[in-house]
């Protein structure tokens, strides 16, 4: 059973070529302080691959929309086929990416896609044709894929369970980190010198923040480091109570059983709904209030404020999430997304678009953070990869529509008040689809087998797995 836990967890030790490269055990597990529990630091870690995945890839694409609409003559419609080609990409990526997850970690994944991460990034300023930034686009959305959307989510739902919601909230701390230092500081390198400038300066940045993590902090699964869930034991408090649901993470989907259930088909659409006028919005959000507050610095700040308050909210929520309903949560987070975008719309108050952007950022990161939650609530963390990458995908492939559908309907009319009201309207919908998601009762079909390969990590016992690293720290 040892065997197996590692070859699951660490395909580096199967895998040939590149796969060596990575760490079977990361240094740092060897000479952090063991008082916190490692999975805290592996969380730090992933927080460090959302802050330049996410951080450069989703919130410096609406910093980049109007310096490569203005020096290369592109209308917006144009130039909305860069992010709607990076999401469509990722989202498809990902999906690709889960079962391999699953099956032998994400270890390579994110290493490789870190480095084409970087690559794409740098080559964006380069571009003088449309297809070569929808090129790079492309490149950049399947490094995204790869290293970011699945792989981060899947390891924070095998380290935690009774704590998931928190550790998440830490972790996409990130992103929100990634928006509040990344975005002005882009946006300062391109007033100062262009993308030429700013965009291999973002690709080196991703480089010098990802790779020390993956190979000295990165651990993929507790059970590689002789350790589970929580740090928990059969004695720890509490732990009897969780029996219950801590099988139900331990059962095996197949992608059958799982499209044939209603939570499936709940997150799936919501969340696809929700991505749609989240994403929609974001993308055009500087280009829309360049006029309002008076130029593309301050527009851009408000790109960091929304991630500020992000940061705030994923944190609050993440003290109760693991204790509430989220279904609940993520339909009152829809709601408030459709205010704030109605309010900014409608209401040409400067006061009040700050006011109003820093509330839409309670929403842009916990929306994302109660996907992947309800994900692993519903079905477990064995097959997490698979079912996660799939309803992914198709929030992904709403994000790309968002942006060219307002950027259509913004050339159509004139304006942005037309679509941002529709978006708000969308909004609305996914909040009453999204209480339709409610996990198999007793009554209904198992959803799959209990993977035997889990039950030591998951029921706290020590038998089968390996001492050694323990004993080095």
């Amino acid at each position: 059973l040892s065997g197996q836990l590692s070859v699951r967890c660490h395909p580096c030790t199967r895998l040939p070529g590149m796969a060596r490269v990575l760490p079977s055990v990361p240094p740092a597990f060897h000479v952090l302080p063991d008082r916190l529990f490692y999975g805290w630091y592996v969380t730090f870690a992933c927080a460090c691959l959302m802050f330049v995945g996410v951080g450069i890839g989703y919130y410096g694409l609406p910093v980049f929309l109007s310096p490569l609409r203005e020096e290369h003559g592109w209308t917006t419609a144009q130039v909305s086929w860069a992010p709607a080609i990076y999401f469509g990409i990722s989202g498809i990526t990902g999906a690709l990416s889960g079962p391999y997850i699953d099956r032998h970690g994400p270890g390579v994944l994110i290493f490789v896609g870190m480095l084409l991460n970087a690559a794409s990034a740098a080559s964006i300023g380069l571009v003088n044709e449309l297809w070569q930034l929808y090129l790079a686009y492309f490149v950049f959305a399947v490094a995204f894929g790869m290293s970011t959307s699945v792989a981060t989510n899947a390891i924070i739902t095998r380290w935690f369970i009774r704590r998931r919601a928190l550790a998440t909230s830490f972790a996409a701390t990130g992103v929100s980190m990634g928006g509040i230092i990344l975005a002005p500081t882009a946006s300062r390198l391109i007033d100062s010198g262009g993308l030429e400038l700013a965009t291999p300066i973002l690709g080196v940045i991703v480089l010098l923040v990802s790779m020390p993590v993956i190979f000295l902090i990165l651990a993929p699964d507790p059970a590689a480091v002789g350790l589970t869930p929580d740090g928990d034991s059969q004695d720890s408090p509490g732990y009897t109570d969780s029996d219950r649901f801590r099988a139900a993470q331990a059962r095996s989907w197949t992608r059958i059983e799982a499209v044939h259930t209603v939570a499936f088909w709940a997150i799936l659409t919501a969340f696809l709904l929700a991505l749609v006028s989240q994403t929609g919005y974001v993308i055009h959000q500087v280009s829309f209030l360049e006029d309002r507050l008076g130029s593309r610095s301050a527009a851009s700040l408000t790109i960091s404020l929304t991630a500020f308050g992000s940061t705030v909210a994923r944190l609050v929520v993440g003290l109760f999430a693991d204790r509430a309903d989220k279904r609940l949560i993520a339909a009152c987070l829809f709601l408030l997304q459709a205010s704030c975008i109605t309010v900014v719309a409608h209401v040409d108050s400067v006061a009040v678009t700050w006011l109003v952007t820093f509330a839409f950022g309670f929403t842009i990161g916990n929306i994302y953070m109660m996907q992947s939650l309800l994900v692993g609530e519903i079905f477990g963390m064995v097959s997490f990869g698979m079912i996660f990458g799939l309803v992914s995908l198709a929030g992904q492939a709403g994000s790309g529509v968002g942006p060219i559908a307002v950027g259509y309907l913004h050339d159509r009319s004139g304006g942005y008040t037309a679509p941002f009201t529709i978006l708000a309207a969308i909004d609305v919908v996914a909040a009453a689809v999204i209480l339709l998601a409610r996990p198999a009762s007793s009554k209904d079909p198992p959803g799959g087998a209990l993977r035997s390969d889990y039950s030591p990590a998951l029921s706290g016992s020590s038998e089968g797995l390996s001492s050694s690293t323990t004993e080095g720290r």
